[in-house]
């Protein structure tokens, strides 16, 4: 937002544009933009073309001074005026403040999550949804018309192994399916008749048999909704749940494969198996393939995902976007070769990597796991402990689930997609630090302070006064609200708007240690109290964002 002003004024004196940055200490000025360039273009040392660029920009607008410090020039706001044209568009857009509307009229498609419909998640697989339910938010948040797709493994050998354990049994329910699958995994190790069975199943499945796909049907249809409940109680939601089966069921399957025979580089192994050749794409694999279909003929997963993935390219108007694992970097660049023999483009993919146990990683099929809902509770009974406030019963265990799953997603969501977290519940549940529980209470102190001063949304008096540097640092850190929003979903990163929460929280606690509000002379008092309910508002959008509530109290 001020950056935006700042470069039209900037452009204004100079005739050039320039990229600003926010120099690493607020003495340097607000923004500051480096001369190389300028000095290649002009044959003159950049500390010079620095010296005649600053002499050039005149105090205008939010512009108060500019200063030359060595290779840069530095630029200093105007408190005032910055907090005028700062609160008064957070008033104007409330929770709309922060969006550039960059979607608007546009589509996109997101897929996330799309765990083996086999037992409760896990907390691994919550980094994935909520890594793909920030994006989706953040998406909607810039205007985007955004579909949710969650990608149903109905008929893989793992729901095959679920059935045969579920044979004998009246009724099934999803707190059953753990066990269940744990038990005929160590069973069909020792046993290969099970392992027989299975593939039967799967035979009978793709041959069309309508009792062994009822079965499937409703043995997966337990845990989709078991899941979809559990991922629901945190926020997270679909618009679309589409299963893999449609693509046996319909044929596509069968016409992926024929396109693909066109291309001479399916060949039937010794196992009597469809493999793709996949020579000449530079993938790191001594033997560069992929395996399209088992011996007796059954599809696998890769042919079903071709097929799943040109109909999202014919779904998806616009971003089309698959959120994955780290350790699927190798198969899905098996699946954008193969895709590029159709002619057909790949997801833009956001991988992440894992949550990870002090034992290892976690596995569904080893029973080495602990429970996305085992795991909540446990945040939850924390949360309460924790509190220091009488509530009435209802109260502390909403605000207990509240603070709980705000400090889970945070924790998860502020690391880098790239590295892994380990989780430490007293640093996630902490009031003072990069924290959920942090931010939270920031929010919360603003509803204190205004019920102490028995105001409700104030707003900008016309003769706002502001001339702290804790005001200041403020007013500029809600400033940078859109532009912490574009570089999350540039870079589709979350942890970027978890840290610029952090830092408005920060920014905000260091302005109620210094700068009465209640206390403050009339004036002064209004314009503070527009300035924290500014914060509020961008609090609460930005927590929104990320999937977390912002408590009035805590």
């Amino acid at each position: 937002m001020l950056n935006d002003e700042v470069r039209k004024l900037v452009k204004k004196f100079v005739g050039n544009d320039v990229t600003l940055e926010v120099p690493p200490d607020s003495k340097l000025g607000d923004f500051a933009f480096a001369c190389f360039q300028f000095a290649k273009e002009l044959k003159k040392s950049p500390v010079l073309v620095a010296k005649d660029l600053a002499a050039k920009i005149k105090p205008e607008g939010v512009i108060k001074a500019v200063q030359a410090s060595g290779p840069y020039v530095n630029i200093f706001l105007d408190t005032g005026r910055i907090g005028g044209l700062v609160i008064r568009r957070v008033e104007e857009e409330r929770e709309h403040f922060g969006s550039s509307h960059a979607g608007k009229g546009r589509h996109a498609l997101i897929e996330h999550t799309s765990i083996n419909p086999n037992a409760s998640p896990h907390v691994g697989r919550a980094r994935n949804a909520f890594i793909g339910d920030c994006l989706a938010r953040v998406l909607r948040f810039e205007g985007y018309q955004t579909e949710v797709h969650y990608f149903v493994n109905d008929v893989g050998k793992q729901i095959a192994m679920l059935v045969v354990g579920c044979k004998n049994r009246k009724t099934v329910s999803f707190n059953d399916l753990l066990n269940i699958y744990i038990d005929i995994n160590q069973r069909a190790e020792s046993d290969p008749a099970v392992e027989k069975e299975v593939f039967d199943l799967l035979n009978k499945f793709e041959a069309g048999d309508q009792a062994v796909r009822k079965k499937f049907r409703e043995i997966v249809d337990v845990c989709v909704k078991g899941q979809a409940k559990i991922l629901g109680e945190l926020g997270i939601r679909y618009d679309h749940f589409d299963y893999e089966s449609d693509y046996i069921v319909n044929k596509t399957t069968d016409k992926v494969l024929s396109e693909l025979k066109k291309t001479s580089k399916v060949f039937v192994d010794e196992e009597k198996r469809h493999v793709l050749d996949l020579k000449g794409f530079d993938l790191p694999l001594e033997s560069p393939v992929l395996v399209l279909t088992r011996g007796d003929g059954t599809s696998l997963y890769p042919l079903r995902d071709l097929a799943y993935t040109i109909d999202k390219n014919s779904w998806a108007k616009g971003k089309n976007i698959l959120v994955l694992g780290e350790d699927q970097k190798l198969y899905q660049e098996q699946l954008t070769a193969a895709l590029s023999l159709l002619s057909q483009s790949a997801p833009e993919v956001v991988h992440y990597s894992f949550v990870l146990l002090s034992s290892g990683k976690m596995s569904t099929r080893k029973g080495n796991v602990v429970l996305l809902t085992d795991f909540m509770d446990e945040a939850v009974k924390r949360a309460h402990a924790a509190m220091s406030r009488d509530f009435s019963k209802e109260k502390a265990e909403a605000l207990a689930r509240t603070v709980a799953f705000g400090a889970v997603k945070f924790t998860i969501l502020k690391v880098a997609n790239e590295k892994s977290v380990m989780f430490d519940w007293n640093a996630a549940l902490a009031f003072e630090g990069d924290t959920a529980p942090y931010c939270q209470y920031a929010h919360a102190r603003v509803h204190s302070i205004f019920r102490k001063a028995n105001v409700h949304d104030p707003r900008l008096p016309d003769n706002a006064l502001f001339s702290s540097p804790h005001e200041h640092q403020l007013i500029v850190a809600l400033a940078g609200f859109q532009g912490a929003v574009r570089k999350t979903l540039a870079e589709r990163n979350p942890s970027v708007l978890v840290h610029y929460v952090v830092s408005v929280s920060k920014a905000f606690s260091e302005f109620y240690h210094q700068c009465p509000v209640i206390d403050a002379e009339e004036g002064v008092q209004m314009s503070r109290l527009a300035l924290i309910n500014a914060v509020r508002i961008v609090l609460e959008n930005g927590l929104h964002l990320l999937g977390i509530d912002a408590p009035d109290e805590m």
